[in-house]
């Protein structure tokens, strides 16, 4: 295969159906404001067909949503694969498909460190978690760390890390959303925001975890099939040689991008960079509420595993597309690509002869413009429709996982003593979704200009540091004690979200201040190990009563971790 790429426009056109699209993206002139576009109606008919099918959904999940276990957890009634279909709609977010397509589009290869890093972290779930996490718990991690700590400090060090974790990977989808409908339909940002959250909170209010569960299986679908498409239609355009599109993407890189494509540096920068960020996205996935409540959502520990055992194979299958289709933008959306084409670069370019890698709608709508240029508007509508679908879907569960912490958590065990009546709880949740849609609004407009994937590293960065340590260590290690999983807890909890504070990422790109006193995209690498260090040390240092109490019960833990005995009864340590 020659090393560069051979194509006719007409020859690409009457094989894919390439077409410029109708509802052609008008060039604007600043990259962060919402350009008018032409009206889209093939997108604008795919999410309202979305729209109106998840809302009957909706509905038919609220009129079957009776109990807590059914608000918090289906029910339990979940089969493995349906629940590995979820997990994998869950897990593949705004971040995967447009983030990290977004991330190799700028940086090439670079962009690797990211869809690995999330994919690795699913054999420590299957090999360290699952199992024990669904024979120990209830509806949420919380209930597996408080088995023989107690209750009160445990689960509100729970609440606060778990509710830290969704908000900042509300913010991503949020940003991501609005910028998908800003690029489609012209509406300012902030408008595009508020429709997303309105729709969000009325999923979790009224449907619960089922409406939720059978919305990510959707959209689930939806995506692999589009994402699929996409990789082929680039693959197709060069021969389907690897070898053939990474060439070329190096050769319309030349003069263009200040960095190497296919070497590493352009975006992590050193090693300490590297292992930070590849330890928060590695064991952060392991400490995700929104993704550990979904081992709830079936019958026992068998199902549990093979819910991670297909979620692990969609997931490495999504991000392996993920990859070809960073490359195919590169290659695809360049001037010479889109001219080879026969497309307008003005159409996808803010100024393609001043600035030839500035897309319309910034770096995160790199996946978006390439539907448009491989499957023209028609194709372009349905990957909009389904990147619409995908921030629905994973936000459902995020608010889902954050108001569950405060109130089943906080409300029921901490302030009411296990004496709140379900009625009474499943009322706070609904009153903490929309409070929880609000913040995520708010927060939405303000880290409007951050890479979606990169905002999600921070989240990833504070489930690492807080809920994987206290939820590992608490299933692991028999001297673990109340004092030392709160007090380590929050200390990684702190020590990352002051550093994150502290770094480029917040203090420049966000508070607009100049020379971030840390010089490291992600902490985790020093929280991790404040949060295991103080967990460790803090345990050791407690000779209390009760501690001597909690290393007795290890024992009972470990049996029914191993055997899932009484894995349906709350614990009442």
């Amino acid at each position: 295969m020659g090393r560069g790429i051979q194509w006719g426009a007409a020859a690409a056109a009457g094989v894919l159906g390439l077409a410029v699209a109708g509802g052609a993206l008008a060039a604007g002139a600043d990259l962060g404001d919402a350009e008018q576009q032409a009206t889209n109606w093939e997108a604008i008919i795919m999410f309202l067909v979305f729209v109106g099918a998840t809302m009957g959904i909706t509905y038919w999940a609220a009129k079957r949503t009776k109990s807590a276990a059914d608000f918090y957890s289906a029910g339990g009634g979940i089969t493995g694969f349906q629940n590995g279909v979820a997990i994998a709609g869950d897990y593949m977010s705004a971040a995967s498909f447009l983030g990290i397509s977004g991330l190799v589009f700028l940086y090439g290869y670079d962009g690797l460190i990211f869809s690995m890093g999330f994919l690795v972290g699913w054999p420590v779930i299957l090999f360290l978690i699952a199992e024990r996490l669904r024979n120990l718990g209830k509806y949420t991690f919380a209930d597996v760390a408080c088995y023989r700590l107690q209750q009160k400090p445990t689960r509100s060090l729970a609440a606060t890390g778990g509710l830290a974790t969704v908000i900042f990977y509300l913010i991503a989808q949020m940003v991501g959303s609005g910028k998908l409908i800003q690029l489609l339909f012209g509406l300012p940002y902030w408008i595009a925001v508020v429709i997303i959250g309105a729709l969000m909170i009325m999923y979790v209010t009224f449907g619960g975890m089922l409406a939720t569960t059978w919305v990510q299986i959707i959209k689930a679908v939806l995506l692999l099939s589009g994402a699929t498409f996409m990789a082929l239609a680039v693959l197709y355009l060069v021969g389907f040689s690897f070898e053939s599109l990474f060439q070329t993407a190096v050769d319309v890189s030349e003069g263009v991008r200040a960095t190497d494509i296919m070497a590493p540096g352009g975006l992590i920068q050193s090693p300490i960079d590297a292992i930070s960020v590849g330890l928060a996205l590695m064991f952060g996935t392991a400490g995700l509420p929104h993704i550990l409540m979904r081992f709830f959502t079936v019958k026992d520990a068998a199902q549990a595993r093979k819910s991670v055992f297909y979620a692990t194979g969609f997931i490495g299958y999504f991000y392996i597309l993920t990859f070809i289709i960073g490359f195919g933008a590169i290659v695809l959306l360049s001037p010479s690509g889109l001219e080879n084409l026969g497309l307008n670069a003005a159409n996808f370019l803010v100024n393609a002869d001043e600035n030839p890698t500035a897309l319309i709608g910034g770096n995160n709508m790199a996946a978006i413009h390439l539907s448009n240029a491989v499957g023209g508007s028609l194709f372009l509508g349905f990957i909009s429709a389904v990147a619409f679908a995908t921030i629905l879907a994973v936000v459902s569960g995020l608010t889902l996982a954050g108001a569950s912490a405060i109130s089943h958590d906080l409300y029921a065990t901490v302030l009411r003593k296990g004496q709140a009546t379900e009625a009474e709880e499943i009322r706070v949740s609904r009153i903490a979704t929309i409070s929880l849609g609000i913040i995520a609004i708010i927060l939405g407009i303000a880290f409007e200009n951050q890479n979606v994937a990169f905002m999600v590293m921070l989240a990833f960065t504070i489930a690492a540091s807080c809920n994987f340590p206290v939820l590992l260590v608490s299933m692991y290690w028999s001297k673990m004690t109340t004092r030392g999983a709160v007090l380590g807890g929050y200390l990684g909890l702190a020590v990352a979200v002051v550093l994150m504070i502290f770094s480029g990422s917040i203090w420049t790109d966000v508070m607009g201040l100049e020379n971030p006193p840390f010089p490291y995209a992600s902490p985790a690498l020093f929280s991790m190990i404040a949060a295991f260090g103080g967990i460790w040390l803090f345990s050791l240092m407690d000779g209390s009563e009760a501690a001597r109490r909690e290393h007795k019960l290890f024992e009972e833990q470990y049996v029914r971790s191993q055997t899932g005995i009484g894995a349906h009864q709350a614990s009442v340590h």
